[in-house]
């Protein structure tokens, strides 16, 4: 292929969002095997993206930081052996980790785990579908085998794993219980899906999950926030229960005491949406895509921002995202 010229934010050092991130001319290549080039048409926003430019995501050891996780566009170039045509709008995770992110003109997709994008989404569903609900499919499915019926706790419900743990759990027949920490997005969660919405109150999440659950506690606990909050819902998990650990957004990891695992009988599992068989990632996005198609989950989009305020966006994120889905727009 002839190569493609564009532009992407990047930073050559760690620091602040605003500080760090500057937009440079950038060239892409014939992509590498395993890959797809896509021309950007949306691109979602987490909190990796803050910690990655911060210093402190694991798969971005060092800079040249280049972040964007997730992404939908159209094909533009494959490696030999793709599953992809030109043309094709698809979505899935870039290769941020090997300079490649997503918030820029063009960027890398990893072939085996991308999909075609349903045509119910639109290009900012799509670009936040990928992340959110691979998570949350990993925590709910294949980490602590939900059962119908069952009560989930989601800590964090009003962002994106959050949201998306909701709403598959909803799909999967489950009982919600949702943490969130203002009235607004206490309000989302319940337009989502959730049955109860509690404050983000290590007390509240006591006394409300004890009240809900008629003593018994949630069978599942869904945690991306760690902390203190999470410590609080180690507490509510039900005997048998399961308690996946999916991130830190509150800064620091949920604190285990192995007395009280044995002693409740309660699994801890760590999540992460990776590192599947071929044939493991396909059935897993096979599911979501239908599932998506039938409209049984679908993406709540909070904001929509222009490629030129991405150093802002992430940044924002300092200070609490708003409830929702963040998307880029290029």
């Amino acid at each position: 292929m002839n190569e493609i010229e564009g532009y992407a934010w990047t930073s050559d050092r760690f620091g602040s969002p605003d500080e760090v991130l500057f937009y440079e001319a950038r060239t892409w290549t014939t992509p590498p095997d395993g890959a797809v080039l896509v021309e950007v048409a949306a691109a979602g926003v987490g909190l990796p993206d803050l910690f990655m430019l911060k210093g402190s995501y694991p798969l971005v050891p060092n800079p040249p930081v280049t972040p964007g996780q997730e992404v939908c566009g159209t094909v533009v170039a494959t490696a030999s052996g793709s599953r992809f045509s030109l043309g094709d709008r698809i979505f899935g995770p870039t290769h941020f980790y090997a300079g490649s992110g997503g918030f820029a003109t063009h960027a890398y997709v990893t072939d085996r785990v991308a999909s075609v994008a349903p045509e119910g989404l639109s290009n900012e569903e799509a670009a936040g579908f990928y992340v959110g609900f691979r998570t949350a499919y990993t925590a709910l499915v294949t980490r602590t085998n939900l059962v119908a019926g069952e009560t989930v706790l989601v800590l964090g419900g009003s962002g994106s794993t959050g949201a998306a743990a909701i709403s598959l759990a909803k799909a999967l027949g489950a009982r919600v219980l949702a943490v969130a920490s203002s009235d607004t997005k206490r309000e989302f969660c319940v337009n989502i899906g959730a049955d109860v919405v509690i404050d983000r109150d290590s007390d509240a999440i006591r006394s409300e999950v004890a009240e809900h659950t008629g003593g018994q506690g949630c069978d599942v606990v869904i945690d991306p926030v760690g902390g203190e909050i999470a410590s609080a819902a180690m507490e509510v998990v039900a005997r048998y229960g399961r308690f996946a650990t999916i991130g830190f957004a509150s800064g620091s990891w949920v604190t285990v005491n192995p007395i009280e695992l044995v002693m409740r009988n309660i699994s801890v599992v760590g999540v992460l949406a990776a590192g599947f068989s071929a044939d493991e990632d396909a059935a897993h996005n096979a599911e979501l895509c239908r599932m998506a198609a039938d409209g049984d989950i679908s993406v709540p989009i909070g904001r929509v921002a222009n490629l030129d305020e991405v150093p802002a966006v992430i940044a924002s994120l300092e200070s609490g995202a708003p409830p929702g889905k963040l998307v880029v727009r290029a």
